[in-house]
C-alpha cells in the first residue's frame, strides 16, 4: 500500500480537475516567484553596493529570465494539453478522457508539480544568497532540477501529442529556451561566487590598525608553516626518487647476473649493395 502512487487513491473522475488545478497552481507559483525576485532586486539595491550589488543583480536578472521562460513553457504546455484532449476524447467528456488515460495524466501532474517546485526552490535559494545566508551551489542545483523537470514535462506532453502539432513544436522550443536560461543562471552564479570570494579575501578597507597587525602575524605563521611543509615534501620526494633509482638499478643488475651466458657473436650476413640514391 505504501508503494502505490498516491494518485491511485483519487477517484478517476477527479483526475481532470487535478490536472487543471496543478497547471493553475504552477502558473501562480511562477508569478509569485517573479514578484519575489523583483522585491529582492530592489532590496539588494538598497542594502548592497559595489561588487556585491553587481553580482546580486546579475544573478537575479538571470533568475528573472529563467522564470519568464518557465512561464511561457507552462502556458504552451497548457495549450498543448487542451489540444491533446480535444483531438483524442471524441464523444467522451474531458473527465472521461483523463480517466481513460490515467497513467499519462498522472505523469503530466507529476511533471507540472516538479516544474512549480523547482521554480519555488530557485527563488528561495536566490533569496538566501542575496542575504548572504545561503550557498551558491544551491542555485546551481536548482537550475539543474528545473532543466530536468522541464524535460519531464515535455516528455509527458509528447506522448499523446500529434507529431505535426504546432503547439508541440513551440513547447520543444520553450524547453530549449528554459535550458539555455538555466545554464545562464549557473554561469552567472559561478562567476559571481568567484568575484565575491576574491573580494572577501583581499578586502582590508574596514580593518583597524590592530586588526591588520593581527592578520599580518597570522598570515606570516601560515607562510612559515607552508614553507616548512613544502621543504619536508621536497625531502620526501628526493628520498622516493633515490629509492626508485636503487630498486630500478638493482633490477637491472639482477637481470644481468641471472643470465651467465655470453652474448652471441653477431653472425656475418651477406653484404648487400646499398640502394642507389635517387635523383632529387
Amino acid at each position: 500500500q505504501e508503494l502505490r502512487p498516491k494518485s491511485l487513491d483519487i477517484r478517476q473522475e477527479e483526475l481532470g480537475d487535478m490536472v487543471e488545478k496543478e497547471m493553475a497552481s504552477t502558473s501562480e507559483a511562477i508569478e509569485a516567484a517573479v514578484r519575489r525576485i523583483e522585491e529582492m532586486m530592489s532590496q539588494a539595491r538598497n542594502e548592497s553596493s559595489g561588487v556585491k550589488l553587481e553580482v546580486n543583480e546579475r544573478i537575479l536578472n538571470s533568475c528573472t529570465d529563467l522564470m519568464k521562460a518557465i512561464r511561457l513553457l507552462v502556458t504552451t504546455s497548457t495549450n498543448l494539453q487542451k489540444e491533446i484532449v480535444e483531438s483524442g476524447r471524441g464523444a467522451a467528456t474531458t473527465q472521461e478522457f483523463y480517466a481513460k488515460n490515467s497513467r499519462w495524466t498522472e505523469g503530466l501532474i507529476s511533471a507540472s508539480k516538479a516544474v512549480g517546485w523547482g521554480a519555488t526552490q530557485l527563488v528561495e535559494s536566490a533569496d538566501r544568497v542575496v542575504l548572504h545566508m545561503g550557498k551558491y551551489e544551491e542555485l546551481i542545483v536548482c537550475s539543474h532540477e528545473i532543466a530536468a523537470s522541464t524535460a519531464q514535462l515535455v516528455a509527458a506532453s509528447k506522448v499523446k501529442a500529434d507529431k505535426s502539432s504546432r503547439n508541440l513544436a513551440r513547447l520543444q522550443e520553450c524547453s530549449r529556451n528554459v535550458n539555455e536560461k538555466a545554464a545562464n543562471v549557473v554561469a552567472s552564479t559561478k562567476s559571481g561566487q568567484e568575484q565575491i570570494e576574491e573580494k572577501d579575501t583581499m578586502d582590508f578597507s574596514g580593518m583597524s590598525l590592530i586588526k591588520l597587525k593581527k592578520e599580518e602575524m597570522e598570515t606570516q605563521v601560515k607562510v612559515l608553516e607552508l614553507e616548512k611543509r613544502l621543504e619536508g615534501e621536497r625531502v620526501r620526494l628526493g628520498e622516493l626518487r633515490k629509492q626508485h633509482y636503487v630498486l630500478a638499478g638493482g633490477c637491472d643488475a639482477t637481470d644481468d647476473a641471472e643470465d651467465p651466458r655470453p652474448a652471441p657473436a653477431p653472425r656475418r650476413g651477406i653484404l648487400k649493395k646499398p640502394p642507389i640514391a635517387q635523383k632529387p
